[in-house]
């Protein structure tokens, strides 16, 4: 049965008009390498499809053991614009911890 992120990751997310930003913590430092084979672009824009407007970017920091995830045109226009149901960055961040672990 597939891992999800949430079994070796916590998240902390936030947003900026249209950009959402959030960063993967590993849970241990044997977690970390899995982490970094599970969080990519190509795998961050499959789980939202056409959600995500504009880029992704996947940005190790390998000193706390973390992954930080901006996703630009990801919140509909931002807060005061979109017409989502739940438009912040806070709900995009906790639906990374869906993302299935890749194993080795």
């Amino acid at each position: 049965m597939a891992r999800h992120l949430s079994e070796i990751a916590y998240v902390r997310s936030g947003d900026k008009g249209d950009v959402c930003t959030a960063g993967l913590i590993a849970r241990t430092p044997e977690d970390y390498a899995p982490l970094l084979r599970s969080v990519s672009p190509e795998r961050v824009r499959a789980l939202y499809g056409s959600w995500i407007k504009g880029d992704v970017e996947c940005y190790p920091m390998d000193n706390i053991q973390a992954v930080v995830v901006v996703m630009r045109q990801a919140l509909g226009g931002g807060a005061t614009q979109t017409l989502r149901l739940d438009q912040t960055g806070k709900s995009l961040g906790a639906a990374l911890l869906r993302l299935d672990v890749v194993e080795a």
